[in-house]
This record gives structure tokens, C-alpha cells and sequence, in this order.
């Protein structure tokens, strides 16, 4: 994974990003043929599964990242190519219904892109802090410059007839009506060693959670196991607008699919913070639930969060910071279209060769009750993928 040495390379696409989207884009575009493919990101290691979330137990089985990695050819090569034992090995031998660590799934990332190289058709750049894209309207494709950090080097510029964006997302806050409160991200409140070290053992403490997402569920009961065992003097107050909701397996399909609780996080919800278990549950002797609404929340803000010492906010994702995209020297303005995974630009019109995948630029899925959700996940990434790339245009 070596920086680049070549001024001026004409590639069949730039993909920007190495999470599991980034990684699911470079494999499909290898499936059609799409060679040679210059891949952007900073480290090339899993994006931010591997980095933030791998104490985080997965609410997807394993049977979806099987199908993630045996998606395209160019995985499969690289899994019948390891050695045993190995990240694919590891899942193969767990139950296929049942979920697992995302450490498991991270491996299986790592493992896989590690597997591509030049001779594969993949060009790794691995030292840019800024990229820029130009769509040249007379050449009909993109010209791209990569930036080394500090900006001290002379930018590296290559042609592309495609540009794709699997850029991702990162955790969101919103504002709060005290001062006061230190905030504790998402990301540090899911990973239980690195949390214990930032909440005192032996003064009081008292933690907001705000949110009732999967990942909100997963901060409580990060903070309750630190409270019932080393962490005596610790008590969560849980703001909460709405019961919790949870995926539902119905026949074929599955309700709630990306919204609801799954897994072990869904059963310890049921079997604790559910209104008519919560008072009995050993959870009670640290948590304190305020249900809320959007129209009385920031009074209950005011309200509450005064005696607390810490806040986490599991309010959702942003997208994070996409290259700048210009028309000639025009600054590009687009929207993504989240069922042909390509963008259009202020006029509506589509915007030829730029296409986008993964958190930040998702799916949109329709149950069969008519339910519109966005479909994120490894398995979920791979299917949109397999189905749009082939109609990928330059």
C-alpha cells in the first residue's frame, strides 16, 4: 500500500474511502471490469469499524458478512488465497444465525483489502489530507488531485472516468441548554475499556444518555456493567422520546429492519428497561428514565442535566467532509439518489460518472408495509452494489 510515483494516470475510477462500503465499491467495480481503480483513503485499515467499534457486539448475523465476503470474485479469490486460520475462517465456524463481535466483521475487512494490490488493478494512495474533483465537460471525465498532509507537497492529479464517494459518517450532538456538563463521545462510550477510564471509581458521577437507538442502548448497558461492578459511585439518568422499537422477523422480510433493536442488546432492553420490568430490574439501582418529548425536551434538559457530570448524545450520524467537487472551475452542488446510488446537480440533472455507497450515501428500501428506511450494513452495502455498479456509467 505504497504512496503514488505516477504524475497523470488515467483510471477507470477513483474511489474515495476504505470502510466496508469503499472496500464493497472497489470489488464490484473489479466485477465489471472497471480497471484500473486508484483508491483514496488515510489508513486502509477497516475505516471506522475497526477503529471506533470493534468492542461493539454486531446487530447483523454472521450470515451477512458471509455474504459480503463471497459478494464478488475478487473477495473470493482473496479468501480461497489466506491462510487458515483467518478472519473469513473465524466467521465460517460460527453459528450463521446468530450475531457476532464487529471486531469479527473488522477482521474480515482488514483481511480482504489487504488482498488487493496493483497487479489486481487496485492503486492504493495512502497520503492524502484533501482531494478535489473536477468534471471536465470537453474530456468527459474527472480530473482528481490528491494533497499529501500539511499541504508542503505538490498535489498528485490523475484522470478518472469515474469518481466514487464511500465516504462515511460520524456521530452528531446537538445543543444543550446548560453549561457545564462535559460531553462523553459515541464512540469512547461503545468501547467499555476505554469508558472505564474516563468515568472516576471512587467520586460520584452521574451520566446522560440521550437517545434510544441501538447505539444509545448500547452506551446504557456499557455504563450499567461499570456501575454494578467497578464503578460503585456511577448512576445514568436515560432521556428517552419514544418506547423503545425493535425489529420484527416477519414472513420473508423483517420489520424495522435498520431502525429496530436486534440481537443481545434487543433482549436486554426487554428484559430491563421496558416500563413494567425496568422497576424490578437491578438496572433501577443505577438508572433513572425521563421520558421526554421533542416539543418539552429542552425543559427537561434544563430540568435534569444540572446534576449530571457527563452527557453522551446517541443522536445519529452526519456525513463526513467530501472532496470538492467542482464543473469546470464551477463549485458543484449535488444530491445523491439513494436508488441508483449516483448524484445529480441543482438543475436535477444527472451528474455523469459520480456515484456514492456506504453510510453516508445509502440506500433507500421500502418494506412490503410500505415503511421507507435506509439500508445500512455490510450485507445490505454489498447488495446495493451488486445491483447498481453494473449500470454505472463514466
Amino acid at each position: 500500500m505504497g504512496s503514488l510515483s505516477i504524475q497523470n494516470r488515467k483510471y477507470e475510477a477513483v474511489v474515495v474511502g476504505a470502510g466496508p462500503a469503499g472496500l464493497a465499491a472497489v470489488g464490484n467495480l473489479l466485477e465489471q471490469k472497471k480497471a484500473p481503480i486508484l483508491w483514496v483513503d488515510d489508513q486502509f485499515h477497516g475505516g471506522r469499524l475497526d477503529k471506533y467499534y470493534r468492542e461493539v457486539p454486531s446487530n447483523t448475523k454472521v450470515n451477512r458478512f458471509m455474504f459480503y465476503a463471497e459478494g464478488v470474485s475478487a473477495f473470493r479469490e482473496a479468501v480461497k488465497e489466506a491462510k487458515a486460520p483467518n478472519a473469513y475462517t473465524v466467521l465460517q465456524n460460527l453459528d450463521q444465525n446468530k450475531t457476532c463481535h464487529i471486531a469479527q466483521a473488522a477482521d474480515l475487512i482488514t483481511m480482504l483489502t489487504g488482498a488487493l494490490n496493483e497487479p489486481k488493478g487496485v492503486k492504493f494512495s495512502t497520503l492524502h489530507s484533501l482531494i478535489t474533483a473536477s468534471s471536465c465537460p470537453k474530456s468527459n471525465n474527472w480530473k482528481v488531485a490528491v494533497s499529501p498532509p500539511g499541504g508542503k507537497s505538490t498535489s498528485e492529479r490523475f484522470d478518472s472516468n469515474m469518481l466514487v464517494l464511500c465516504t462515511g459518517s460520524h456521530p452528531i450532538t446537538g445543543p444543550l441548554p446548560v453549561t457545564g456538563i462535559e460531553e462523553i463521545g459515541l464512540d469512547p462510550a461503545l468501547n467499555p475499556p476505554l469508558l472505564s477510564t474516563m468515568i472516576p471509581k471512587d467520586t460520584p458521577s452521574t451520566i446522560a444518555v440521550i437517545g434510544a437507538s441501538h447505539s444509545a442502548i448500547l452506551v446504557l448497558r456499557n455504563l450499567y456493567n461499570l456501575a454494578s461492578t467497578s464503578h460503585a459511585h456511577l448512576r445514568i439518568k436515560w432521556f428517552t422520546r419514544h418506547p423503545l422499537r425493535y425489529a420484527e422477523e416477519r414472513d420473508g422480510w423483517i420489520f424495522r429492519d435498520n431502525t429496530g433493536l436486534k440481537g443481545d442488546v434487543a433482549l436486554w432492553a426487554k428484559e430491563n428497561l421496558e416500563e413494567d420490568v425496568l422497576p424490578s430490574s437491578d438496572v433501577s439501582k443505577y438508572l433513572e428514565k425521563v421520558s421526554t418529548t421533542r416539543e418539552k425536551e429542552q425543559d427537561d434538559y434544563k430540568k435534569h442535566l444540572p446534576t449530571c457530570t457527563n452527557v453522551v448524545q446517541a443522536i445519529g450520524f452526519k456525513k463526513n467532509a467530501v472532496p470538492l467537487l467542482k464543473n469546470g472551475e464551477k463549485i458543484l452542488n449535488v444530491e445523491f439518489d439513494s436508488l441508483s446510488g449516483g448524484f445529480r446537480d441543482e438543475k436535477g440533472v444527472e451528474v455523469r460518472g459520480l456515484y456514492g455507497a456506504g453510510i453516508a450515501w445509502p440506500n433507500r428500501v421500502t418494506d412490503p408495509e410500505g415503511n421507507v428506511e435506509y439500508a445500512v450494513g455490510l450485507g445490505k452495502f454489498m447488495a446495493f452494489l451488486k445491483d447498481v455498479v453494473p449500470k454505472w456509467k463514466s
